[in-house]
């Protein structure tokens, strides 16, 4: 099995209030508090554990937040060689109605990262980087990190021969895409971004995607909310959809399935046949509450539920 790296350029300490009844301009009362050790990538080496497989956990942190992450992560048995900033690591706040299901949440910003700081995690990478190796680049970019970071960070795994997942929006997907990395995954919205145009209907997907594949991108999963997955690679493509669920929380599922979905590729399999996991973990981690990731014989329940279709 190859090893999979994980970056999170900008994480958070994720805390969700619980509360009976989400009441504005009163005084509310805590039933439960869970805490997770947010951010994209930090959520698929979360995920990756559950499966059973083991990840190495890259990133900024800085700070008591980031001290509070760092420990938490090893907590859950997960490898961190993260890279230590001056600034205090970001807390996530939301609070959620049980009775009602309402939420309100507040992300901070971040902290900034000097170009020291980040030339210190490029030559991290540039020593780790090993041909085969997995590296999911996962989330957005705090204060001062330039846009093209991930579009660094995937040319150097391109050098050594390993696999870069790219996994953001905006200005760092685009920019990231020039550098051709062997997989992306942007839901609909980030699509329609990338190419200029606005899909109402997935079906067109497969002719919609042959422009990204044309810019050196051989794999695109596309992640579709409730309805599933749509994984095109070059000129197959497959729809999967999930079975029915009451979702609890949809926060950290697109990082689920693309765990699911390197989990399977490090091991060897086809990355046609890694569908239907990618979709059972999304699938589980919806059904979680807080941005906990579900148990691996969680994810095999879903599994058996999932339909996939090539087109």
């Amino acid at each position: 099995m190859r090893m999979i790296y994980t970056v999170t350029l900008n994480p958070a300490l994720d805390k969700e209030y619980q509360v009976q009844k989400l009441i504005i301009d009163e005084i509310m009362r805590m039933n439960n508090l869970r805490i997770d050790y947010g951010g994209k990538g930090f959520n698929v080496s979360r995920m990756l554990k559950s499966l059973g497989a083991d990840s190495i956990a890259l990133g900024f942190v800085g700070g008591h937040t980031g001290s509070i992450v760092m420990e938490g992560l090893r907590e859950l048995g997960i490898r961190v060689d993260l890279t230590l900033i001056s600034g205090e690591t970001r807390t996530n706040n939301s609070i959620v109605g049980e009775v009602d299901g309402h939420y309100v949440k507040i992300n901070e910003k971040g902290p900034t990262v000097s170009d020291d700081e980040v030339d210190s995690l490029l030559r991290k990478i540039n020593d780790l980087v090993r041909p085969g190796d997995f590296w999911v680049l996962a989330g957005s970019l705090p204060n001062h990190v330039p846009d093209d970071i991930y579009a660094r960070i995937i040319h150097q795994v391109n050098q050594a021969d390993a696999r870069a997942v790219l996994d953001t929006s905006g200005n760092p997907l685009r920019l990231g895409i020039q550098e051709k990395p062997f997989l992306i995954k942007p839901n609909i919205h980030e699509l329609n971004f990338l190419l200029g145009k606005e899909i109402c209907d997935s079906r067109h997907l497969p002719e919609v995607v042959s422009e990204l594949h044309a810019q050196g991108v051989p794999n695109i999963l596309v992640s579709l909310g409730e309805a599933g997955a749509f994984l095109s690679v070059s000129k197959q493509h497959w729809f999967g959809r999930p079975p029915k669920i009451d979702v609890q929380n949809p926060i950290g599922a697109g990082d689920a399935m693309v765990a699911g979905l390197v989990w399977c590729l490090s091991k060897g399999d086809t990355i046609g046949a890694a569908l239907s996991w990618s979709i059972a973990c999304g699938t589980a981690a919806a059904n979680q509450p807080g941005t906990g990731m579900p148990s691996l014989e969680k994810v095999r329940s879903f599994k058996r539920q999932v339909t996939i279709e090539e087109r």
